[in-house]
């Protein structure tokens, strides 16, 4: 047996020295490598090319307020932000951890995302990223630390221009936003969370949106379906070639995350500003001086208007560019310089860009005759719009009426020298509306505290001329009252009901 044993491994090793022998016997060959899977999906884009190129500039921001990271106590408090919009910040908005984790450092870092515009040093984010910050530091993609100047910032375009001392940094291409259509994916990177670098993609949802909520009239946001969170604030949106062309800024949301809706600064809006911070360090607009609203199909019909389209003016303000051009009240602005205006939140961002100074030719329709009107730019004044409080409450003393004798059912009161003067009118303007018995002109929203300036083209300062024009109404005849409300002034169209007015 031990010799038995001794022939097999003498035969086994000798095999395995001889080739000749060993092959048929001890074959070591592997089964032929699989064939790839085939490409199931085809036609999706790769973003991975664009991603390493493009991701190099983008960059983090941190904002520091009295020589510590802003707290949550400094932030804007969640509830102050419409519930409609969100701005995001990164961790340190109000319930978020700070980066590292719950021990990893102190509550309250306000982090943000920013993009590098020129290889010397130039810096594009938000403007509330950085705004009331002592410090300003920014962290690039190879982990380097720098301290920003903040070389301006503008709030109402949400911009803020950034400055570091580097040279020879990546920085993005700027692209043309205006070229942008819905359909077209774009790209973004940011911080969600304090997640460095994270990339999602999306389409152009809508371009040109108005957002009321948040005091930026003179910005046409760009509306996308890219995912963004908290701390993609300032970060790039970019086309399929990489180039920026928008910042983004704002969501719309119930909850504070991302649900579907994101909005845009356009490039071509944010390098306006930039220009302007550059060399002013602050941002200058055209004013017309007018006050515009809405054309609803009420109050197309009330004004015998072909259709809904332009920009109504509901304020001429005294002695600014649109009144001494000859804009009056109940105008309605139908192109600036050629271009249509289809609606009212079209015009403020066309007009906003333009210097003070600079001429514009804006196509008005009057009376249902159409003419231009050359105006010349005024710079525009934040505090034009008047603070003053709403005329009166529902006044029950012995003197104010118990019935109203018009069509609408609206009880005047007059008004006195200083009602005038807290709400800026001037002596022979307006009528205070002390109660609304009629129900057209409650569901209208005229309510007491109104003060109503005209009806139609007329202009009323006592309770007789307002009832004198409001007794010229016909049942379902549409009229137009100009009502002043707080410090703004608006056209509400009401029509009297042919079934009886009064309660």
């Amino acid at each position: 047996m031990k010799s038995s044993v001794r022939i097999l491994v003498l035969i086994a090793a000798t095999a395995a020295a001889t080739t000749a022998v060993v092959v048929p016997y001890v074959s070591t060959a592997q089964s032929p490598a699989p064939a790839p899977a085939p490409q199931l999906v085809a036609g999706l884009p790769d973003f991975t090319r664009l991603v390493e190129e493009v991701g190099p500039a983008v960059v983090n921001v941190e904002a520091q307020i009295g020589g510590g990271r802003r707290s949550a106590q400094q932030m804007p408090d969640e509830e102050e932000i419409p519930e409609i919009f969100r701005r995001f910040f990164g961790p340190g908005f109000p319930g978020m951890p700070a980066p590292d984790g719950p021990q990893g450092g102190p509550r309250g870092v306000s982090m943000g995302t920013g993009f590098i515009i020129s290889s010397d040093g130039y810096v594009l984010t938000n403007h509330h990223v950085v705004e009331g910050a002592d410090e300003v530091k920014i962290k690039l993609s190879d982990r380097r630390e720098l301290t920003a100047k903040v070389v301006g910032s503008d709030q109402q375009s949400d911009v803020a221009l950034l400055k570091v001392a580097a040279t020879g940094l990546p920085a993005l291409r700027i692209g043309d936003s205006k070229t942008l259509k819905p359909g077209q994916w774009v790209v973004a990177i940011g911080s969600p969370f304090g997640l460095d670098h994270s990339v999602t993609a999306g389409i152009v949802s809508a371009v040109g949106r108005s957002n009321p909520y948040a005091n930026q009239r003179y910005v046409p946001f760009i509306q996308t379906d890219v995912a963004i969170n908290r701390g993609n604030s300032g970060g790039p949106l970019l086309d399929t070639r990489g180039q920026v062309v928008g910042i983004n800024s704002q969501i719309f949301s119930n909850s504070g995350g991302y649900m579907g809706v994101s909005f845009a600064i356009p490039i071509d809006t944010a390098m306006g500003a930039v220009n302007q911070l550059k060399k002013n360090g602050r941002v200058q607009r055209g004013m017309v001086g007018i006050n515009l609203q809405q054309i609803t199909a009420d109050i197309a019909r009330a004004s015998n208007l072909p259709d809904t389209r332009g920009a109504l003016v509901s304020g001429v303000q005294p002695n600014g560019p649109g009144e001494r051009a000859g804009i009056e009240r109940g105008d309605v602005i139908r192109s600036v310089n050629g271009t249509p205006i289809y609606d009212s939140s079209q015009l403020p961002p066309i007009v906003g860009a333009m210097a003070p100074g600079t001429r514009i030719t804006l196509g008005v329709l009057r009376d249902g005759r159409e003419r231009d009107v050359s105006v010349t730019l005024a710079p525009l004044d934040e505090g034009v719009a008047s603070g003053a409080e709403p005329f009166g409450e529902d006044p029950q003393g012995q003197d104010a009426p118990r019935a109203a004798s018009n069509p609408l059912g609206i009880i005047g009161q007059d008004l006195d020298a200083d009602d005038r003067r807290q709400l800026g009118l001037g002596q022979d303007e307006g009528v205070g509306v002390a109660r609304v018995q009629g129900l057209a002109a409650r569901e209208a929203g005229i309510r007491p505290g109104d003060v109503i300036l005209a009806v139609g083209r007329a202009n009323v300062a006592s309770v007789a001329a307002l009832e004198r024009e409001l007794g010229k109404i016909r049942a379902g005849q549409a009229v137009m009252l100009l009502v002043r409300r707080g410090g703004g002034t608006q056209y509400i169209a009401v029509t009297p009901r042919t079934d009886g007015e009064e309660e």
